[in-house]
């Protein structure tokens, strides 16, 4: 019983925020988009919901990480060991060293 209680709160708070953030940018865009283009028209909340999903869709995914994938890496680099490191690092060669510098 308690499982079904906060599954169903935690159901009824994705919708309500997901609500909440389809009138932001419904508002938003009502707001600020048709006074800076003269050919732009206003939205209803049904098409700033389908912009939510498109800019999720093309920034951030749907792994639950964000859009920028490069942060992996740094989990490796803390798992490998010490002599891991030393190989990799002399497999690449320093940014200082591809750029010219020191």
């Amino acid at each position: 019983m308690n499982f079904r209680i906060r599954c169903a709160g935690k159901a009824l708070l994705v919708v309500v925020g997901v609500g909440v953030l389809g009138f932001a940018v419904m508002t938003l865009w009502n707001w600020v988009v048709p006074a800076l283009f003269v050919s732009a028209r206003t939205i209803d909340f049904a098409h700033a919901l389908g912009l939510l999903v498109l800019s999720r869709i093309l920034f951030g995914g749907f792994r639950g990480h964000g859009g920028w994938r490069g942060r992996r890496h740094w989990r490796k680099w803390d798992a490998m060991t010490p002599e891991e490191r030393e190989r990799f690092q002399a497999a690449w060669p320093s940014r200082s060293n591809r750029h010219g510098g020191n």
